[in-house]
């Protein structure tokens, strides 16, 4: 299961790295954060690839020759999502811009591959971290405003103060450890999503879970008592109980898109994924009670 933060707070005997990466981009090493540690290391399969790891658990996987790489399994079902709802040719050379707030920043790949395959994309990313997502500007050659801008906060406190109707598209990608906080996981965070919508946006979370599923039927509750329309792609071990991992689940106002070139996406990955369309989803967490 990827992503992982602590708590908010400095840890006694950090090691920073000997370089400072401001000096000649990503170095290899560890660098203490407001959080923790963050720790990036090569990808020794891409040459200019990178895995930035936080409190010693994989948070984020960057090419910096190809950012619309994406070497997570989850962020590629993501990215097909986001493509069968929004395809890129309707953004391509006049002034429809996709606006995107991502809850939860990392490394920013999925910020980077939106701006590869959306040029034109406005996009704010909310990073608690103020010194993560310092160095991750750094290190990685982000798009600058107002193309891209990093918001230094506290995802439900940004999400509460946004305008109503001023986004595309928003992910909550969101961890503290192995979990995502109670509190971005309720109806009224859910509803502060909807909200700040637009007609036919997309909101899309990462949901970590066990085999037992509680958090993703929880989730998916939640997220089809607010929208008229959800979605959930995972690997079918996952879906079946049978290990830990991640669960997209999507919920929208509008339908939800899919066709034969989403579902071959899906199943040509390195982990072939399933997709569950409204009735499934809703099937799936009939037991569960929205939190």
């Amino acid at each position: 299961m990827a992503k992982g933060r602590g708590k908010k707070g400095k840890n006694a005997g950090e090691q920073s790295a000997a370089a400072d990466p401001t000096d000649s981009g990503p170095l290899e090493g560890s660098y203490p954060i407001d959080t923790g540690t963050a720790t990036l290391e090569r990808d020794h399969y891409s040459p200019e690839g990178w895995i930035l790891k936080v409190n010693g658990v994989p948070s984020s996987h960057v090419d910096l020759a190809a950012p619309e790489r994406l070497d997570f399994e989850y962020m590629r079902w993501i990215a097909a999502l986001i493509r069968s709802r929004f395809t890129p040719a309707a953004f391509d050379g006049n002034d429809a811009k996709l606006r995107v707030l991502h809850l939860g920043g990392g490394a920013c790949s999925m910020a980077r591959w939106a701006s590869a395959t959306y040029p034109n994309a406005r996009q704010v990313v909310v990073e608690l971290d103020g010194k993560l997502a310092e160095l991750v500007r750094c290190w990685f050659d982000l798009p600058r405003a107002p193309l891209l801008r990093l918001r230094v906060g506290e995802a439900g406190e940004v999400l509460r103060g946004l305008t109503d109707a001023t986004r595309d598209l928003v992910i909550r990608d969101v961890f503290a450890g192995d979990q995502t906080p109670k509190d971005l996981t309720t109806l009224e965070f859910t509803a502060h999503a909807a909200r700040v919508l637009d007609e036919g946006g997309l909101y899309v979370v990462n949901c970590g879970d066990t085999p037992a599923l509680d958090n993703a039927k929880r989730e998916a509750a939640t997220i089809g008592s607010v929208f008229k329309y959800t979605a959930i792609i995972a690997d079918p071990p996952m879906l079946k109980g049978r290990r830990y991992g991640n669960i997209i689940i999507a919920g929208s106002n509008a339908p939800i898109p899919t066709g034969p070139d989403f579902t071959r996406e899906l199943l040509g990955g390195g982990v072939p994924a399933q997709h569950w369309e409204d009735a499934t989803v809703r099937a799936f967490a009939r037991h569960a009670t929205a939190i």
